[in-house]
């Protein structure tokens, strides 16, 4: 019934009511909810920011795990060192872990998840990554020897991502569906399309350290929704929510905790430069000229983003501000489109995924794109669609334009990938990116990547928008719960009820 209501009927309605209790009387359980339901369980096949969402660090681990603050700590991996040129890495593992199905894990296990990461038949989102081994060697049960090809300063973090989950061998096949990792919680129900449980693990290693029992996980992606779950007390927490409009009632009620958090993602407006007449530099130009950033925060977001002109946001090393290289400049879009000898109205696709920041932020651009003669065809797809036609490595990237959060940090490499969905596709942009990696002293390094910003944005390889700022609404005596998000991921081994 929530999805007919207008959030201003439900904050008079909500306040008219008594308060209810918030839902804290099983001080060993929560419930926590999300926008998005993961298609699978399987964080080393698909690109679904849900997956990691539910599955990292509480069904699977990884060699390392990305704290709050981006800083990276040991979690399958004790220890770890690299050589001077940062092409070997050598990690020397925790002794005695198991798999929830009773199998150790061991170098034998890392080397077959890394493998299988890298043949030509993955769907891992990082395949890159892991393709750019030379080898994976395995001296012995508790060691692990990477070598790569070219240096990779970020290797550590890289491995703590989802991606680098580490999986049993034998029960990888069915992971999507019947996940096996080493991580303090099993699935215990799957609800498709309405909920999900997670149970403690009573075999996992530290045990007596996780102090809750239960997680009830619920797929609420109705904005509407979303607040009045969080209001009559049904939900106890909601990462990521979608409260811009409502965020001050939830500051000034003394049942919650309001989090805003910084972010490493950036919002796009993705442009496919396979299509003509994408791929001139003066279309993707007027695209850009024509979109201003600050209504989009605004419409989009409610104004919780910081404006961005690449792909790299503020708060990462060797940021730079490039947003004054493509400002918005309509009557300069309308030139640039006749120089390039495009007749107005030209028409494209906008595919749209079903997060409120990409259809809200799709209406805005649309609006602002008819005003210098693109008429943007919206047609909302949900994930599945957008994943298949327009991101899967292997096509067919049938679109123009979509709107997308990017949320992994280090994620640059991706524009060095042929088959990735931008298609774009420049060989002087390649040679850049591989002599940042090869750079082990930091300073240069920087100085390296502001180069590489400045290039994505002079090819106008993307309109890049903004740098999301992420609301985090909790019970009150729910701690444990992060503010800031380096990647998207619910760490349930720090949540306790005070």
């Amino acid at each position: 019934m929530f999805r007919k209501l207008s959030i201003v009927a439900l904050t008079a309605a909500f306040v008219a009511a008594p308060l209810p209790v918030l839902a804290q009387s099983k001080k060993d359980s929560v419930v926590m909810a999300m926008a998005l339901e993961p298609p699978g369980l399987d964080p080393t096949n698909a690109a679904a920011a849900a997956i990691a969402e539910v599955a990292l660090y509480n069904i699977y681990e990884t060699l390392t795990k990305i704290n709050e603050d981006g800083t990276t700590s040991p979690l399958l991996a004790e220890s770890w060192t690299a050589s001077p040129d940062l092409k070997t890495y050598t990690f020397k593992l925790r002794k005695g872990v198991k798999f929830h199905n009773g199998e150790p894990f061991d170098s034998a296990a890392v080397k077959f998840s890394f493998e299988r990461n890298a043949v030509p038949t993955s769907t891992n989102k990082d395949k890159s990554l892991f393709q750019s081994f030379e080898s994976v060697a395995a001296p012995d049960a508790d060691t692990v020897v990477i070598t790569l090809k070219n240096s990779e300063p970020n290797l550590p973090f890289l491995l703590g991502q989802a991606s680098g989950s580490i999986v049993e061998p034998k029960s990888a096949p069915t992971n999507v569906t019947q996940p096996v990792g080493t991580g303090p919680y099993q699935l215990g129900a799957w609800a498709k399309g309405s909920s999900m449980t997670l149970t403690k693990w009573a075999d996992y290693r530290n045990a007596a350290a996780i102090k809750l029992s239960k997680v009830t996980i619920r797929f609420i992606s109705d904005p509407s929704a979303q607040t009045a779950a969080l209001l009559s007390g049904d939900v106890d927490a909601f990462p990521r929510v979608a409260a811009q409009r409502t965020i001050a009632q939830f500051k000034a009620d003394p049942r919650f905790t309001v989090l805003v958090g910084g972010s490493k993602a950036k919002t796009i407006v993705a442009i496919n430069e396979r299509k003509k007449p994408l791929d001139d530099v003066r279309v993707r130009r007027a695209i850009l000229a024509a979109i201003d950033r600050k209504a989009m925060i605004d419409g989009a977001v409610d104004g919780f983003g910081t404006p961005i002109g690449s792909f790299y946001v503020p708060g990462s090393l060797g940021y730079v501000d490039t947003t004054g290289i493509n400002p918005y400049d309509p009557e300069k879009a309308k030139k640039l489109l006749a120089e390039a000898g495009v007749t107005t109205p030209l028409e494209l696709s906008l595919k749209l995924p079903p997060p409120s920041y990409a259809r809200q932020g799709g209406e805005i651009v649309a609006a602002q794109l008819a005003k210098v003669g693109i008429i943007a065809k919206i047609e909302n797809v949900e994930w599945a669609q957008w994943l298949s036609q327009v991101f899967a490595g292997n096509g067919p990237h049938n679109f123009d334009l979509t709107i997308v959060s990017h949320v992994e940090p280090f994620d640059l490499v991706k524009i060095t990938e042929p088959d990735y969905y931008l298609g774009y596709n420049n060989e002087a942009f390649n040679a850049l990116y591989k002599q940042i990696v090869s750079t082990p002293d930091e300073a240069a390094r920087a100085k390296l990547l502001g180069d590489a910003q400045r290039m994505l944005a002079t090819d106008a390889v993307s309109a890049y928008m903004y740098q999301p700022q992420l609301i985090t609404i909790t019970a009150k005596k729910l701690k444990g719960v992060w503010k800031d998000v380096p990647q998207y991921e619910n760490d349930f081994s720090t949540w306790y009820w005070e």
